[in-house]
């Protein structure tokens, strides 16, 4: 027993380490400024600090952050401080974050509702499709003068809780990024709850993606836990 902890303590990373790889992370990434942004951990938690001047770098940091093996959850605090250049009006953005939803294939425009309040959009309405959802998002993400988006669409409803579970639970056996055998699922009414211990945040997210994918859900508790010690 003593043996196994002491192996289990010389690998577990320690905040340390996983603060000098995350600084690496956002160096490697082309869309991050990281002289711009700071990076505080704790048990595993990253606190991300600083300002940038476009909401992409805030996503794309945060999205870096969670690349890293050993992070178990990041919080975002950079704030977004546009140049005086890339100021718009909001009905500028609001006429732009239209046209944007419109040009999307994947998108169905007419669904959704866009508010824009200083700088911030906020998306209502439903969709099919998670995929859908997020789509909205990552095209009003991109647009010039936004400092953020608050997601509210929301998925309707499709197959019964059986369905949804059995639906899950073979695109989680198909899926070469998980370990099926190592997760369990349950189904109350349109939310999933992902049970199970995995070996990487990776496989943590790709369980989560795999869950949204399936028709009519619209919510995901994931408490899957990582351990990268009993594989």
């Amino acid at each position: 027993m003593e043996a196994a902890t002491a192996a289990t303590t010389s690998r577990a990373k320690s905040d340390e380490q996983i603060q000098r790889e995350v600084l690496a992370e956002l160096k490697w990434d082309a869309q991050v400024a990281p002289n711009e942004i700071g990076v505080l951990v704790k048990e595993g938690v990253v606190t991300l600090t600083g300002w940038v001047d476009a909401y992409t770098k805030k996503w794309a940091a945060e999205e870096a952050a969670h690349r890293v093996r050993g992070v178990r959850a990041v919080a975002n605090d950079i704030e977004v401080k546009l140049p005086t250049s890339s100021e718009r009006t909001d009905a500028d953005i609001a006429a732009a974050a239209l046209r944007a939803l419109e040009w999307d294939a994947e998108v169905p425009a007419d669904d959704i509702e866009v508010t824009v309040s200083h700088g911030w959009v906020t998306l209502k309405g439903d969709v099919d499709w998670q995929f859908q959802r997020l789509d909205a998002e990552r095209v009003i993400r991109r647009l010039a003068g936004v400092i953020g988006v608050t997601n509210l669409i929301g998925i309707k409803p499709r197959p019964t809780p059986s369905e949804l579970k059995q639906k899950i639970e073979q695109a989680l056996i198909r899926s070469v990024k998980t370990d099926a055998d190592r997760i369990d699922v349950d189904v109350l009414g349109d939310k999933v709850i992902l049970k199970g211990t995995v070996r990487s945040w990776a496989e943590r997210q790709e369980a989560e993606r795999a869950a949204w994918q399936a028709p009519g859900v619209k919510s995901v508790e994931n408490q899957i836990t990582i351990s990268y010690y009993d594989y």
